[in-house]
């Protein structure tokens, strides 16, 4: 599958020091009441404006504007904190507030269907838009993540937030853990996972609140919080002829507007492409083709289909993730760095923690046509995900012997102290040239399986060779779960055609999602009969890697094939509670 080394989608990185500044200045803390039940005090939390005004941008190439209005809820006397699980896919996602007093810490349920899926708190901010006659062109509800873009109000804050930097959208995640540290603010604009609103040029009015029900069951003030919004048009093709009048005229932020243009474009035509977004919203672009972007993307067309529709040029932009100096998604960070010398002394597996791989259920599903490759077949086109469920993380090296194409790979294994015990040959490494890829793949990592009613093989997908990157965090709440894991997209992870040496790294809690879109990767089901199959993931499929459990390695996600040759379709019944196709 086609992934794409990407540029700097930066989701994780902070807002910058002005927008932190304003937020500091502008905040106001509101007392919340003590909790009714225990008569001890809660988090107080209050929402601001960082800036009594906001200039927005509609693309004309791409219409849209994404409604980043700069509010943030604040946390002081302590973290807005959420623990959010659920036993199976059978059970309802629970969410319990986590209050801690001193060392004393208790939880608080949320009301049952509250909360319904691990991206947030659901309609959670209230936005009502005016134009310059008073009239209300716009009224619309926000999902709130606890984990969006933040910054600190003071300067005693904790320098760090401890929490995940996004929410996970992934159907199948498992448990997540949302916080708005003490003295910080998060950002209540949903970013990417909103849809863009239709503003036409021109200047209004926002008031935001908190809904209700929220300011009833947190304690929030009733105080809205209005914002000057104005809308301009602006157009790719005039930036481009202003950059080149102005011989590439840099902004402020050490980038010219051509430039930009130029890094945009180099990854696909302009329109196919989403609008970027303001600079803390996490509505911009990243590139990270194949791989499921961190955290999933929201699964509103699965990659095969944006693929079809949007034409071969759709192989170069997955529209998912954030640009430079965006806060709320596909998250960049240095890779682990892998021992530069081969292992020393006698392999050994000594008796310490180790990773558990599992496999979700498959989703994405869809069926596409080979393309110009394949003329006249018929694929089920999916996104399969392996995470590791801990308590220890799963560390790949791979050792190139020189002019040998294929590198030696081997396990490696921690004590509780993080000191390497131990390391066990597991398999190899091979590099992978074509375009879109360039990185090392891990072999024997996970297999995809097609099988009939009675789950006997009948399709085998030809993908089993990965680089290995965090890209889901499918269960924040397991033993030893890494908040805040590296590698985490293929630019950082998987070396290059020199490397000597590759370290791949699956943290505790995370998964790598991979899509299954292209002939040899995806099912062939040309000649199938109609009726009911099953897409099998299985991780690990040889057992050369040494885990704590390998009876939990298979997932199973049925389907119903119909159609005609060359028409074929898909139903994808739920999951039990799961509906997602």
């Amino acid at each position: 599958m086609t992934r794409l080394q990407q540029g700097r989608p930066n989701r994780l990185t902070r807002p910058s020091v002005a927008v932190a500044a304003a937020i500091a200045v502008t905040a106001g803390v509101v007392a919340a009441a003590p909790d009714a039940k225990s008569g001890e005090p809660t988090p107080k939390l209050s929402l601001i404006a960082a800036s009594a005004s906001v200039t927005l941008d509609s693309w004309t190439d791409d219409p849209g504007v994404y409604l980043d209005l700069g509010t943030y809820l604040t946390s002081e006397n302590g973290a807005f904190e959420f623990k959010v699980t659920r036993t199976s896919y059978k059970d309802p996602v629970v969410a319990q507030q986590i209050l801690r007093n001193g060392k004393k810490t208790r939880t608080r349920t949320l009301p049952a269907g509250l909360v319904n899926d691990f991206a947030g708190l659901p309609d959670f901010t209230q936005v009502t838009l005016t134009d310059e006659a008073g009239s209300t062109v716009l009224e619309k509800t926000e999902t709130f993540c606890p984990n969006n873009a933040s910054g600190r109000v003071r300067p005693d804050a904790p320098a760090n937030s401890k929490y995940p930097e996004s929410c996970p959208t992934n159907p199948f995640t498992l448990g997540s853990v949302w916080g708005v540290e003490n003295g910080w603010a998060s950002n209540t604009y949903s970013a990417f996972y909103a849809e863009p609103v239709q503003l036409a040029a021109g200047a209004y009015t926002a008031e935001i609140n908190v809904a209700k029900k929220y300011r009833d069951l947190f304690g929030i003030a009733d105080k809205p919080q209005t914002v000057k919004v104005v809308v301009r048009e602006r157009s790719w093709e005039d930036e481009e002829s202003a950059g080149a009048r102005s011989s590439a005229k840099t902004t402020a932020s050490g980038h010219s507007a051509h430039a930009e243009h130029s890094a945009h474009a180099q990854h696909g035509a302009a329109a196919d492409t989403p609008a970027p977004g303001a600079v803390t919203s996490g509505a911009g672009p990243s590139y990270n083709a194949g791989h499921g972007p961190y955290p999933s993307a929201p699964p509103a067309l699965p990659w095969a289909m944006k693929r079809k529709s949007l034409g071969r040029q759709a192989l170069t932009t997955a529209e998912v993730g954030d640009g430079p100096g965006q806060t709320d998604g596909s998250r960049q960070a240095p890779g682990a760095q892998p021992n530069a010398k081969r292992p020393a002394g006698k392999a050994s597996v000594p008796d310490v923690p180790k990773p558990d791989l599992r496999s979700l259920p498959a989703f994405g599903i869809t069926v596409s046509d080979g393309y110009e490759e394949v003329p006249g077949k018929d694929y089920l086109a999916f996104s399969a995900n392996v995470w590791n469920a801990g308590p220890a993380k799963l560390v790949v090296d791979g050792f190139r012997s020189p002019g040998k194409e294929v590198m030696d790979a081997y396990q490696y294994f921690y004590d509780a102290d993080g000191k390497q015990v131990g390391y066990t040959p597991t398999g190899g490494m091979e590099w992978d040239p074509r375009p879109g890829h360039e990185h090392w793949h891990f072999l024997d990592f996970a297999s995809y399986r097609l099988l009939t009613a009675d789950q006997k093989e009948t399709v085998r997908s030809g993908k089993e060779a990965f680089c290995l990157a965090n890209t889901d965090a499918v269960d924040y709440t397991v033993k030893n779960a890494d908040w805040h894991p590296d590698n985490t997209d293929l630019s950082t992870a998987c070396g290059e055609e020199n490397s000597i040496s590759v370290r791949e790294v699956l943290d505790v809690g995370s998964g790598d999602t991979y899509t299954q879109d292209l002939p040899g990767q995806s099912f062939d089901i040309t000649d199938l009969p109609n009726g009911t199959y099953y897409i099998q993931v299985l991780a690990n499929p040889e057992n050369r890697l040494k885990e704590t459990d390998h009876s939990n390695n298979s997932a199973l996600r049925e389907v119903v094939l119909g159609g005609e040759k060359g028409a074929r379709t898909v139903t994808v019944p739920p999951h039990h509670l799961v509906d997602a196709n």
